[in-house]
């Protein structure tokens, strides 16, 4: 079957052809229509324990054998994985895509989606409170923004880099405000866009980003981290959270039925909010641009048409 494969750690992926799944007891095997890739991808392909040659894992929509069509996450039985045109899935990990839902929607909703709702709702978000997001403008970022305002949420801000990417956050309407981050002085400008502080901040990046924002919270505030991009050590003065709480979250690290409901409820959601997420498709044969452009930064959620 054809599938991008990672030769070795560090190599970009290849399409060529690669062994096909076999049946397994307590898996599934799916045919591909869609894939997914994230920043998580990456770095799994290079992880510690990965046997090489492999498939990038990613997430997918495709059929079952008894004509399902279902969205699966990025637990492929290795070496197996959503870029080829068959992988095979642990039953648990194999869910149900409503006839209404398309197959971008069911993938971003899987792991940005649930990145996004698990510690925006362990932070409750009071009605009319002021949310930032650091590292905004990713898929995660971006649902996280429009998550925030249907919770209540009376100001949401999203925080980054790329000056470009903020600013179509905020020309679209999903960001009320935006900061571009690495400036003179990224305290002030945190503060300012929070009117004098924020009552919640997702981090999704950590490093200096995250100590900045400390320093533009409220009496009160929660700080929820879920990434570590810009950097895992913090010199951290502890007088910073004084009267705050920071919680660090991992958001998959949950039981598949939990997993599920979550990714069901979002599914629910999306459609209601009418959330907007900026996709870049390729095609399985453009395997390798799309690593690229991952590993760059997109900005927006990767895909790919799989079966021809």
């Amino acid at each position: 079957m054809r599938a991008a494969i990672i030769s070795e750690r560090n190599a970009p992926p290849v399409v060529g052809e690669f062994r096909e799944p076999e049946p397994q007891q307590g898996s599934v095997m799916i045919d591909v229509d869609t894939a997914g890739l994230g920043g998580w991808d990456v770095l799994g392909a290079y992880r510690l324990g990965v046997e090489y040659p492999c498939v990038i894992r990613g997430e997918g929509v495709g059929r079952a054998e008894d004509g399902r069509r279902v969205y699966f996450g990025e637990r492929s039985v290795l070496p197996f994985g959503a870029w080829a045109e068959r992988t095979l899935v642990p039953a648990a990990e194999v869910w149900n895509v409503p006839d209404d839902v398309d197959d971008k929607t069911a993938i971003s909703m899987g792991i940005a989606g649930t990145g996004a709702i698990v510690p925006l709702e362990k932070a409750q978000i009071q009605k009319g409170e002021k949310v930032l997001v650091l590292g905004a403008t990713g898929t995660l970022g971006q649902i996280a923004l429009q998550l925030a305002r249907g919770m209540g949420a009376g100001k949401v801000v999203g925080a980054a880099r790329s000056a470009e990417a903020l600013t179509r956050l905020k020309s679209r309407g999903i960001a009320d405000d935006v900061v571009t981050l690495g400036g003179a002085d990224d305290v002030a400008a945190l503060k300012d866009a929070g009117d004098g502080g924020f009552d919640v901040v997702l981090d999704l990046v950590c490093g200096q980003p995250m100590l900045s924002s400390l320093k533009a919270t409220n009496w009160g505030a929660r700080i929820m981290t879920i990434g570590t991009g810009a950097g895992r050590k913090l010199d951290l003065d502890i007088a910073d959270l004084l009267f705050r709480s920071l919680s660090c979250i991992g958001t998959g690290q949950r039981p598949p039925a939990d997993r599920e409901q979550i990714w069901l409820r979002l599914l629910k959601i999306a459609r209601e909010q009418e959330i907007q997420i900026d996709y870049v498709d390729y095609t399985l044969d453009q395997a390798a641009e799309a690593w690229a452009a991952q590993v760059s930064g997109p900005h927006a959620k990767i895909t790919a048409s799989v079966r021809r």
